[in-house]
């Protein structure tokens, strides 16, 4: 059986760099940072002060009050992201299909972490108060697999419904696989992505207790500076970016504009370490090469690249590896940038949104920069499209997302061509 083609119909964002695609990626293509302190809790006794919070975002435009209370924060940010890209793509958000089969309409929306809001929450309830005042949504409210759940019920979408946990791969993981269950005739539509809301007491404590993230409390908008040799760590964010994927004659038949194509995805692991990837960049090189042969392409035809880049010492210098690894002399010469300078890092949701970001570039032919890039590192020097974005031809564009464990994932999209 040949592989069908498979293309992007919708995108939606949640982020604190704006809560459409339009802001965000004007955000992301003018370097205007989304960081700042944190302003929901006291964080003077934390390490880092710092984060991505999504601002302006009422979820009573998405869902009643009652539904929106049974349901933990990142939820309401993926079924917001959903609702998005749902209406772009033309498909409706209240169940009425019509010539569409919902049986062959999947969802796979993913978390790194899940409802840690409500498990905090719960976790104070139960000490302070007994188990007797446990939430009985605190189970369903918490689980990472919930936001596809809730999308599906949602939209009444019955095909493949399931979430892939691989921390801060995961969004990335999850368009991945959607695209293959749509390859493979499993599916003709999948609502895919990754969505987080961390930003919490413990969340941020966590992170702290690692040592992993900025500590330039008193200067948020340039803490997070990738590639950069200054660079002290990432700063964690929050949101959703989700994504339509449609069979290519499914979505011709219904009149669908076709923002770009997914042509290759690959994936690996490690096997080396639980927080550091692997020094010679080996595992993040070959989920890219993955990618490169089942789109059948070569390297030199990648216009893009969209690193991890987190602005932490090792992923960066690793990054690097992996790229020059997977691409050889192609790798100087091809157009690279994080745009979590902007962003910050969104964990389980990065995918999602670095995966739009892709699609937009390729629509408006616009390699967004690296951001605080300010003193070059020697040990990556590859092309990190410094602080101000690239106007050029942007045919094939790659995202790449590593996670803890060791996972690695890459995406490669194309320009849609007949």
């Amino acid at each position: 059986m040949s592989k069908r083609r498979v293309v992007v119909t919708g995108c939606g964002v949640i982020s604190c760099a704006g809560n459409d695609v339009g802001t965000f990626w004007d955000a992301v293509v003018n370097g205007r940072c989304g960081l700042g302190r944190i302003t929901r809790f006291d964080t003077s006794e934390f390490r880092t002060q710092i984060a991505g919070e999504v601002k302006d975002f009422d979820v009573c435009n998405y869902l009643n009050f009652k539904d929106a209370k049974r349901m933990d924060t990142f939820c309401h940010y993926a079924i917001a992201a959903a609702d998005q890209a749902m209406k772009q793509a033309g498909l409706p958000v209240d169940g009425q299909w019509g010539n569409v089969d919902p049986e062959r309409v999947g969802v796979l929306v993913s978390s790194g972490i899940g409802g840690l809001e409500t498990i905090t929450g719960q976790c104070r309830v139960l000490f302070e108060k007994g188990p007797g005042r446990i939430s009985p949504m605190m189970i369903p409210m918490m689980i990472a697999d919930i936001a596809s759940g809730n999308i599906s019920i949602r939209y009444g979408a019955r095909g493949p419904n399931m979430a892939i946990v691989t921390a801060c791969a995961t969004g990335c993981h999850s368009i991945g696989e959607s695209y293959w269950m749509i390859a493979r005739d499993d599916a003709d539509v999948m609502i895919s992505g990754g969505a987080e809301a961390s930003v919490t007491p413990l969340g941020l404590a966590g992170f702290c207790a690692e040592k992993a993230m900025s500590t330039r409390n008193d200067e948020p908008l340039r803490a997070s500076r990738p590639f950069d040799r200054d660079r002290d760590g990432f700063v964690m964010s929050e949101g959703s970016g989700v994504i339509v994927l449609e069979e290519l004659e499914h979505a011709r038949r219904r009149g669908a504009e076709i923002l770009a194509e997914v042509i290759g995805y690959g994936l690996s692991g490690d096997g080396y370490h639980i927080t550091s990837p692997a020094p010679d960049g080996n595992g993040g090189a070959r989920a890219m090469k993955m990618a490169l042969r089942h789109a059948e392409i070569a390297p030199e035809e990648v216009s893009y690249i969209n690193a991890h880049g987190t602005s932490t010492e090792l992923n960066d210098k690793f990054e690097t590896l992996a790229i020059k690894s997977a691409f050889g002399p192609a790798a100087a010469k091809v157009a690279v940038s994080s745009t979590k300078g902007v962003t910050g890092h969104a964990l389980g949701a990065a995918g999602g949104l670095e995966s739009i970001i892709c699609v937009q570039s390729i629509l408006h032919d616009v390699v967004p920069p690296t951001i605080n890039y300010e003193n070059p590192d020697p040990e990556c020097d590859l092309d990190v499209t410094p602080n101000t974005a690239k106007e050029m031809t942007v045919k094939v564009a790659l995202n790449s997302n590593l996670g803890f464990g060791g996972h690695n994932a890459a995406l490669l999209f194309r320009k849609f061509e007949n």
